[in-house]
């Protein structure tokens, strides 16, 4: 089995917002590509802002019985995010000096596995806890 990759947020908005034009297509292969690999990982904490987002804040947003249709298409990529992998964020929010939220994606995509976030909030090439990041929109 090849080797976990963890998609923040914001790389499932662009791959649903048609109007992102180029992040969109970009999103889209890379969330394609990671289901035939089987590799895609994600949190409830992801699930629950794509929603927000999708119903509330791109500019065409999608009705919410389509968007909980995409929710369930990602359920099985997610993994809870526990009382033990919070405690774990506010450790790697003060070690690294990242805000909060970026720091439950970090601590949840080490709770996964993953070797790898997909994401554009974090700095690009930057190791964090032993993750690599990667922004898929720089080119």
């Amino acid at each position: 089995m090849s080797a976990k990759i963890f998609v923040d947020t914001n790389i499932l908005i662009y791959a649903h917002d048609i109007d992102s034009a180029r992040k969109h297509e970009i999103a889209r292969e890379l969330v394609s590509s990671l289901w035939n690999q089987k590799t895609g990982v994600l949190s409830t904490q992801v699930l629950q802002e794509l929603y927000v987002n999708i119903t509330r804040k791109i500019t065409m947003p999608i009705k919410p019985s389509e968007a909980r249709t995409i929710v369930r298409t990602y359920m099985p990529w997610a993994i809870e995010t526990s009382a033990e992998t919070i405690l774990a964020a506010s450790e790697i929010e003060e070690r690294n000096r990242l805000s909060f939220w970026d720091a439950l994606i970090v601590a949840a995509a080490s709770r996964a596995g993953a070797v790898k976030i997909v994401t554009e909030d974090l700095n690009h090439g930057q190791r964090i806890e032993g993750i690599f990041i990667e922004n898929p929109f720089i080119t």
